[in-house]
């Protein structure tokens, strides 16, 4: 039987070195030379030696029966997407590589120190902007720039949130560009979702790889509802606090999501319906009677939280909500109002909120923004737009965007001029060379581009699980990972330090 054939080296920067890499490394040192006898020419990552001997020595066949058996095993569970106003039915399975991604101890310590900085200053900037408004009048970020963000909830202003944590569970998307270096694409603070996808990864690939994590100790992520329960709990000031996971319903694209982890966190999913407010409490109908309700993760955009509150005609929210939150009787994770920090206007100031919350460099960058806002900012992007990516500030799932190097001509035109009549709705970043990793596709092994999307949660300390939601563009050449636009999922194993039991 064959065995796996990688393509050149030089298309799996995840994986491979470079040739200039490689030849540094093979100065002299036995483990070089083992992983030059195991990959012919080519020279692999260290935390790859150990995937790569396996993968050229399995016969060709093995990653396709896998595969199989991983689509039988997703769809048996049922863990899809709802795709909105497309034909011929909206769900979809979510594709799953059999090809983990496997980041470093040292990367990922790397990635924590910035992702908990940064999240304790989003945090920070959230309670100043609802009450003494300190970086406003320090001229940092534009008042107007707040002020009339639609996200910016004028009702939270004065609201106590236990702890000031107003953000609970961040998702926040990382990029690795060709230079080495990691950036932070966006912040999702909302309802970040996508943590179900990193767990059944995970499961699927321990069941159908298990001689994989007997070859490298690869840091465990099953934790994952245990470290969210613990973290909705301490949101609270109250002992032994009765939590319940708030879902739009069956037809939202992530109710897989909110059913699987109400499950595995052993708290119940519920519907407005499930709940009333009566005395400013809130309770949850029960077959053994009404139960008091102490914290919500709500999967429920702001809006149609309440329609005493926001929208009149909102169906799936519960009357009174809101004041029974105002008053301290129910806490509510994420806060309300948290979207004005993740919009993509506000995503530049991040490193400014870092420095004056906590009087610190940011260790994760920014990919370099133009605001199109700005005038000037306006100007470069009509001029280089065929070389950018454009983003609606509000916008999500791989929509409301142009990615200007894989655009026509007549698509740059029309953008140009949308964006033209709204600037301020739109902001633009280079095109950066997104790292690529080894990923199994019918024409076979071949680089797709990837990010990922670790997930943070803020307590009484910020925790993580190791890794995150690695997402994959399945399309040859695509940037773009979104599920909505034929992106995957891959496993991500974060090795641990030697001698770090897992």
């Amino acid at each position: 039987m064959h065995s796996i054939k990688a393509p050149p080296a030089h298309h799996f920067d995840e994986m491979l070195l470079s040739q200039t890499q490689s030849q540094s490394a093979s100065s002299g040192s036995s483990q070089s030379q083992r992983q030059s006898s195991a990959a012919g020419a080519e020279r692999f990552r260290p935390h790859y030696a150990g995937y790569a001997d396996w993968l050229q020595s399995s016969p060709e066949q093995t990653l396709t029966q896998r595969r199989a058996q991983a689509d039988l095993l997703f769809r048996r569970i049922g863990i899809t997407f709802t795709v909105y106003g497309e034909e011929g039915g909206t769900e979809r399975l979510i594709p799953s590589d059999v090809i983990p991604r496997i980041i470093t101890a040292e990367d990922w310590a790397y990635l924590e120190r910035g992702l908990t900085q940064r999240v304790t200053a989003i945090n920070k900037f959230l309670a100043d902007i609802y009450h003494d408004q300190a970086i406003l009048k320090a001229g940092l970020i534009p008042r107007e720039q707040i002020m009339g963000n639609a996200q910016f909830q004028t009702k939270m202003v004065g609201v106590k949130v236990p702890h000031d944590t107003y953000v609970s569970i961040t998702g926040v998307d990382i990029v690795r560009n060709n230079d080495g270096k990691f950036y932070v694409l966006e912040d999702n603070l909302r309802v970040p979702s996508g943590v179900s996808y990193m767990l059944m990864n995970r499961k699927m690939m321990m069941r159908l790889f298990p001689e994989l994590f007997l070859r490298q100790s690869v840091r465990p992520v099953e934790h994952y509802p245990a470290l969210l329960l613990q973290t909705l709990k301490e949101s609270s000031n109250i002992d032994n606090p009765t939590v319940v996971l708030m879902t739009p319903g069956r037809f939202n694209s992530a109710y897989f999501e909110h059913t699987f982890l109400a499950q595995q966190m052993g708290i119940e999913l519920v519907e407005g319906q499930d709940l009333f407010v009566k005395d400013d409490f809130v309770y949850m109908r029960t077959t053994s009677g009404p139960q008091r309700v102490d914290v919500m993760y709500r999967r429920v955009d702001d809006v149609f939280l309440d329609p005493n509150a926001f929208r009149e005609d909102s169906v799936i929210g519960v009357p009174g909500l809101f004041e029974a939150y105002r008053k301290g009787n129910i806490v509510i994770c994420n806060a309300i109002g948290t979207g004005v920090a993740d919009d993509k206007s506000i995503y530049p100031y991040v490193p400014d909120m870092i420095k004056f919350y906590l009087d610190e460099e940011p260790i994760l960058n920014n990919v370099p923004t133009y605001q199109c806002r700005k005038p000037t900012d306006l100007s470069y992007v009509l001029a280089n737009m065929k070389d950018l990516v454009v983003k609606e500030v509000h916008g999500a799932g791989g929509y409301g965007m142009l990615v200007g190097p894989a655009a026509t001509a007549n698509e740059v035109a029309e953008f140009a001029e949308i964006v033209k009549a709204n600037p301020a709705n739109y902001i633009a970043q280079p095109t950066l060379a997104l790292s690529s990793c080894p990923t199994f596709v019918e024409s076979g092994i071949a680089p797709r581009h990837i990010d990922l999307r670790p997930f943070v949660l803020t307590g009484r300390e910020v925790r993580m699980a190791p890794g995150g939601l690695t997402r994959v563009a399945l399309r040859e050449g695509s940037l773009v990972v979104n599920s909505s636009q034929g992106g995957g999922t891959k496993d991500t194993w974060v090795l641990a330090d030697a001698g770090e039991a897992v």
